[in-house]
């Protein structure tokens, strides 16, 4: 009997102890959400692609400004180019003495090329088509030998400096009346 005695109070003290934990057991529990590692990596990983994203738009943006540096550089090189190029000595009728307009378009040719000490010109003398050709010829010759003094007492080296006469042969306009002839009364500078 003592036996049938400790199962039943096994029984009746086990069966309500479980009772009691499983009543227990269906209370919800309320627990903080765990931040896991995965979610970190994917942070830190969007942040490191945006922040070369945005190093990379950085990088582009002053590489665009370069350039753009660089192409207004050329168009200003360019630009100083051309008006070395197409702005002429004039002189007046019968003379191949330098006009102050000409001294100081020749002072901003010499500036020129000082900057560009690579380059060198040819001094191409010109005359309006009165007079004969040899005459005409040899005070082309005394223009282009004018611009080059001057130029050579800027400092531009005398090696750089070639004159060529062309005389009335290559007017610039072919008119003939007083306009086209102070035209054709020039010294014209060509780069080699």
């Amino acid at each position: 009997m003592t036996k049938r005695y400790w199962r039943s109070l096994a029984l009746f003290l086990v069966i309500p102890g479980l009772m009691f934990a499983a009543s227990c057991a269906k209370k919800a529990v309320v627990s903080e959400p765990v931040v896991t590692p995965a979610v970190d990596e994917d942070a830190e990983a969007k942040r490191q692609a945006a922040e070369e994203e945005a190093r990379a738009r950085a990088e582009q943006r002053a590489l665009e400004e370069q350039r753009m540096r660089e192409e207004a550089r050329a168009r200003e090189e360019l630009a100083e180019k051309e008006r070395f190029l197409n702005e002429d000595i004039h002189f007046e009728f019968d003379k191949s003495t330098l006009l102050p307009e000409a001294m100081e378009i020749l002072r901003d040719k010499g500036e020129w090329l000082r900057a560009h000490p690579d380059v060198s010109v040819i001094v191409e003398g010109h005359c309006d088509e009165r007079g004969t050709n040899e005459y005409n010829l040899a005070l082309g010759d005394r223009r282009a030998r004018s611009v080059t003094s001057f130029l050579s007492d800027m400092g531009i080296a005398p090696r750089r400096l070639t004159t060529i006469s062309y005389g009335e042969e290559r007017p610039l306009d072919p008119q003939q009346n007083e306009e086209a002839w102070a035209k054709n009364r020039r010294a014209h500078l060509v780069i080699e």
